[in-house]
């Protein structure tokens, strides 16, 4: 019988966060993250079924990388620069300081929308979205598309992103004052459904803080 509660709403995860100075690199590579950036995804173990997304992460004092694979489609993705949290899109969330007693989003918790394609004069290039976060206390600053990097290419079955958040667009970060990210992700396809990093859309991680996972700074 299912639970009415997720397994994995009964955890807190930390997830151990690769220092990589070399990022970002320059040419046509972006991140080539290595398999040790690679973050386990809480759900493939806990809960029925499996992700068809293998997520990446990394850091240095320049900001912050992330690489996404998706797989098992059968069709390209499509997604809408102009709707970038209903369309194909992996979602993140981040807050600067790993506060996980406050219910509201404040001026460091921010909301990218990493996009495969949608972007450029043709509609084919890829993208990053930033949005306010709703019942937000205080919105983080929104940063133009221009202030990130981002690439995707096609795959025989799906698609893979790499995109750089350069410190500047992630309001307070600074390993200084804290070692620790708030960290949540969502993989959205219109073809495979929803993937969350742990509860799903029961549950209004989109919105509160305290639902997100940490992310540990190695080396800072």
């Amino acid at each position: 019988m299912n639970s009415v509660i997720p397994a994995t709403f009964s955890f807190r995860f930390a997830f151990p966060l690769q220092r990589v100075d070399e990022l970002p690199r320059k040419g046509k590579q972006l991140l080539k993250l290595t398999d040790d950036c690679r973050l386990f995804w809480p759900g493939n173990d806990l809960s029925e079924g499996s992700s068809p997304l293998k997520l990446s992460a990394a850091w240095n004092p320049k900001g912050l990388a992330i690489a996404a694979e998706v797989s098992g489609k059968q069709h390209p993705a499509v997604s809408n620069i102009d709707r970038p949290d209903e369309t194909d899109a992996l979602q993140i969330w981040i807050n600067t300081r790993n506060t996980t007693t406050i219910h509201r989003a404040n001026r460091l918790c921010h909301h990218f929308c990493l996009l495969s394609n949608g972007g450029g004069d043709d509609g084919l290039e890829p993208v990053v979205r930033q949005l306010p976060i709703a019942r937000a206390t205080e919105d983080a600053p929104i940063m133009p598309t221009d202030a990130f990097r981002i690439r995707s290419e096609r795959t025989k079955d799906g698609y893979k992103l790499e995109a750089w958040l350069p410190a500047e667009c992630l309001n307070g970060f600074d390993s200084a004052e804290s070692s620790q990210l708030a960290f949540y992700a969502m993989l959205r396809d219109s073809e495979l459904g929803d993937h969350c990093l742990t509860v799903d859309a029961a549950f209004p991680f989109a919105s509160d803080p305290s639902l997100w996972q940490t992310l540990d700074m190695l080396d800072a």
